[in-house]
């Protein structure tokens, strides 16, 4: 298997695990939000319960009658409740009063009346004026019996107080079996590993089907077609293997267009819009040149058709650069390069021009770095960074290049003196094709040199961020350009 083949697959396998984990995280956490949703219920049924019986307490006794008369009507109605995929047909809810010491004046159940239930946590907290609630299994070592209780207290008010105030004079709790929701878990846990597993398998699907259909629909057939028309006699082995070959090399056509699809459309939109403007004007002043004119202006048109061919040509150029760039996955030519020499070599190459302008170059560093890198890709991007900074500088300027040490980090730095960015171009600098208007000759550049700085430091596992030079500093903009350092 090649190495994009096992890149793809395990990227199919990454998905496949994602999912796996997702469902599982979604599959565990029902069950605790099916038992909020009741225990919520729980505490407002209980609340509901426990204000029916104050109403009946006299002179701080509990007279539980009408909670008996309530109990027995509800357990002996019949109805039918068909709940989704759940058919409900009795009252499943219980509930016990206890006095204030905890022992059990009522159960609805009829099996715990007289009991001492001081120490379960339901009504022990409940009694202290806190929230009690618990779960217990009725029959132990079955989980499949567990029953949720909440409580509420039951309180006596004088004639001064008012309703849901006063002594605590007992408790009432309400109960659940868990095994009345428990359908409903399992319904949706089996819903949501069906969805899951249908969603991995419609993947699965959709890749056969694109590499099968959406790269080579017909070929594929006719490539098929061909060789079992070439076989002499019936070899479903042979067949079989042929269809898979074709598959799998249908799979590596659709693999490779989809990479490649959206980046290829990019490419051309932009490079059509920008390559509009200089055809624009090429034609304008080739339509002129028609004309009888002076020599003078015949001249000047014939420089403009010069100097937008020219654009043309060296934006072609450098998008011929930078796509050979973007394909590169590692660096072919590594080894170490002493940052602080570059620099200076730079610094060195572009005085002529510095000087031309009216600019001067400086280099400080206060120790010398050794990297890892392309020499000649390395060199091309503090070049770029510097013809840039040239480009805005102002007659007189100042440009510097600095070398910094920052942990495992060295750090190249081109400052200038220049106008800085503006706002709007903070987060567009690095794209395609943009660029601003040069303050001296207020024309723009092919857009692609920060775009070529940003792949070489992607190549180099590096960083490239450009912004402008703080306040204190005065104007200007700040590229920086993090390299690992090389360690032995």
């Amino acid at each position: 298997m090649s190495k994009r083949s096992r890149i793809f697959f395990g990227l199919l396998l990454i998905y496949a695990i994602g999912m796996a984990a997702v469902l599982y995280r979604v599959v565990s956490d029902l069950d605790p939000r099916y038992r909020e949703s009741t225990e919520e219920s729980l505490v407002e049924t209980s609340q509901l319960l426990a204000t029916l019986i104050e109403q009946d307490v006299r002179d701080g006794a509990i007279d539980t009658a009408r909670l008996d008369n309530l109990f027995k009507a509800a357990y002996a109605r019949e109805f039918s409740a068909q709940i989704f995929s759940v058919n409900k047909t009795k009252v499943e809810l219980r509930a016990y009063v206890t006095d204030r010491n905890g022992t059990v004046l009522y159960d609805s159940t009829g099996q715990s009346q007289g009991k001492d239930f001081s120490q379960w946590r339901d009504v022990q907290l409940t009694l202290k004026g806190e929230y009690g609630a618990r779960t217990t299994l009725d029959i132990p070592g079955d989980p499949n019996s567990a029953v949720m209780y909440m409580a509420a207290p039951v309180r006596w008010a004088s004639n001064a107080q008012g309703a849901g105030s006063g002594e605590i004079i007992g408790t009432i709790t309400v109960g659940k079996p868990v095994q009345t929701f428990g359908q409903f878990v399992a319904a949706a846990r089996s819903r949501t590993l069906y969805a899951g597993l249908i969603s991995v398998l419609a993947v699965l699907v959709l890749a056969v089907m694109v590499s099968m259909w959406l790269v080579r629909p017909f070929g594929l057939i006719a490539d098929y077609a061909r060789y079992i028309k070439a076989q002499q006699g019936f070899h479903p082995g042979r067949l079989l293997r042929r269809a898979w070959d074709l598959m799998r090399a249908a799979y590596d056509e659709m693999r490779d267009a989809l990479a490649g699809r959206n980046y290829v459309a990019d490419y051309v939109q932009t490079l059509t819009h920008e390559v509009k403007s200089p055809l624009s004007a090429i034609r304008g002043a080739a339509e002129l040149l028609q004309e009888p004119m002076e020599e003078a202006q015949r001249q000047r048109f014939l420089t403009n058709i010069q100097r937008e061919t020219q654009r043309i040509q060296e934006m072609v150029d450098r998008m011929m650069e930078l796509t050979a760039l973007e394909t590169r996955r590692v660096l072919d030519n590594a080894q170490p390069v002493a940052l602080l020499p570059l620099l200076d070599e730079l610094a060195h190459a572009s005085h002529g021009v510095a000087t031309q302008r009216g600019c001067r170059i400086t280099v400080a560093a206060s120790e010398d770095v050794t990297v890892e890198a392309d020499p000649f890709l390395l060199r091309r991007a503090v070049s770029n960074l510097l013809d840039n900074a040239l480009d805005f500088s102002p007659e007189g300027g100042h440009i510097e290049l600095g070398l910094q040490v920052q942990g495992r980090w060295a750090q190249i730095t081109v400052r200038d003196q220049g106008p800085g960015i503006p706002g709007y171009a903070q987060d567009k600098v690095f794209e395609k094709f943009y660029s601003l208007a040069r303050p001296h000759s207020k024309k723009k550049s092919t857009g692609l040199g920060l775009s070529f700085v940003k792949e070489i430091a992607s190549l180099h596992r590096g960083l490239i961020e450009l912004g402008n030079r703080p306040e204190s500093e005065g104007t200007g903009a700040a590229a920086m350009l993090w390299l690992r350092r090389r360690t032995d």
